[in-house]
């Protein structure tokens, strides 16, 4: 397999302004693809360490890795703590299976997540949030729908316990998520009265009525390259309000492509942060250390998120709506140390 070496960071790179700055709130940094591994087949060398160097220039000061099951929670708290960055435990709506199979059961898996949370909620690499949890009706063949909810609920009661933010996922099972949601307190000020610290619905994909249902509960809405795939995402994405809004990218899923209907506002970018959100790229059987890998989303894009959406909000400056989404990040998770 040839591999060229290079610097680790392209002669063009140069660092982002100051004063466009993100933070990452989901990133996949546990998916063997940062390692060099490809549907599950060595493609090239381990590149961790120069995604996040060229993220850094993009301006991404810090992520947040999530954290999809029990396995997958400690290895993004101990990734969070190499790496100086936070994460989020709990287990996906598609992987709630894990509860019942389970060596003890349910109420084990979830004594487990319990014990990692009280173990990690101070200092460097720390959880900041419970999730990835909620419902999704599109994967039902992972895990019932009955199963979902069940262990969606438990879940709820660890941010609870802990006063903890919640990172939550939605796929066409927004009826559904919103009842459990309030049947267990959270139907206003983010669940403030029972315990709660709000939350985020991120990678949103759903309508501006699910949008403002969300938000007047109290929750935050998480956009990436998958929320702005249609004009009718556009119109949701648009429609959430300033306060409540947050950049992600997902990464390595959710790419912003030349096929989605963010591809206009995107040709606006100018040369400078083009260059910084969208390096050039290279196929993983031609791999060039210090570039990224085509068809793997990095942290890099996050401005590309937020520039189309400073062009959703017209008139709005770029750097106004950066900020805005970094100041919504560091209060919800509690990153002051990040100001």
């Amino acid at each position: 397999m040839p591999v060229t070496v290079i610097a680790a960071r392209p002669p063009e790179q140069t660092s982002a302004p100051s004063n466009h700055r993100y933070i990452d709130i989901a990133v996949n940094l546990t998916d063997p693809v940062f390692r060099g591994y490809h549907h599950g087949k060595r493609k090239h060398e381990d590149d961790l360490d120069a995604m996040i160097e060229r993220s850094r220039a993009a301006g991404v000061k810090s992520m947040i890795i999530t954290g999809g099951s029990l396995h997958e929670s400690k290895e993004a708290l101990e990734l969070a703590s190499q790496l100086g960055f936070y994460a989020t435990v709990g287990c996906h709506p598609t992987r709630s299976k894990q509860f019942d199979d389970f060596r003890g059961g349910p109420a084990a898996y979830l004594e487990e997540l319990d014990k990692l949370i009280a173990a990690n909620l101070t200092g460097k690499g720390r959880v900041v949030a419970v999730g990835e949890c909620g419902l999704d009706y599109d994967r039902t063949h992972f895990a019932s729908r009955e199963v979902q909810r069940r262990h969606f609920r438990s879940q709820l009661s660890l941010a609870k316990e802990y006063h903890l933010p919640l990172f939550l996922h939605s796929r066409a099972a927004h009826q559904d998520f919103v009842q459990i949601l309030r049947e267990e307190g959270y139907d206003k000020d983010g669940g403030k009265e029972v315990g709660g610290k709000g939350g985020v619905v991120h990678s949103f994909t759903g309508t501006p009525e699910e949008a403002k249902e969300l938000m007047d509960m109290g929750f935050h809405i998480g956009v990436n390259g998958c929320s702005m795939k249609t004009e009718e995402n556009l119109a949701t994405a648009k429609s959430i309000r300033p306060q409540w809004i947050m950049f992600e990218t997902d990464a390595p899923w959710c790419s912003l492509t030349s096929t989605h209907a963010s591809k206009p506002h995107l040709a606006s970018l100018p040369p400078s942060l083009g260059s910084l959100y969208f390096p050039q790229a290279t196929k993983p059987e031609s791999f060039v250390y210090g570039r990224p890998v085509k068809g793997r989303n990095e942290p890099t894009a996050i401005g590309g998120v937020a520039w189309v959406i400073h062009r959703l909000t017209e008139g709005v400056p770029f750097e106004k709506v950066t900020e805005k989404a970094w100041k919504n990040t560091v209060e919800l998770f509690g990153l002051t140390e990040l100001q």
